[in-house]
């Protein structure tokens, strides 16, 4: 897993937790937890501008977080897999832990 140097076999790792950096992205993960959702669903829930959503599902998606599937005129956005959920939640719950 790792090389000489010790951590390069981290790299995916690392990608993944910069995808999940900004806190809209948390609350994008944490929304589709839940389970699939337009973006419509996501700037309601989340009082957030669409455009703003979108281009935070485009970079959740580029780093293969998200999915999205045609669904008539929409796209509904799901996990790829369930784990980021769990991720982001321990997150939070360990962030609260010291408030």
């Amino acid at each position: 897993m790792t090389s000489a140097t010790g951590y390069e076999g981290f790299d995916g790792a690392g990608e993944l937790l910069r995808a999940l950096s900004a806190p809209i992205r948390l609350a994008i993960v944490s929304e589709l937890a839940d389970g699939e959702r337009c973006v419509h669903e996501l700037v309601e829930k989340l009082g957030a501008a669409q455009p703003l959503v979108s281009q935070h599902l485009r970079v959740l998606r580029g780093a293969g977080v998200v999915r999205g599937s045609r669904r008539g005129r929409e796209i509904a956005y799901s996990l790829v897999d369930e784990h980021v959920a769990h991720i982001v939640a321990d997150a939070v719950s360990h962030a609260g832990e010291g408030s």
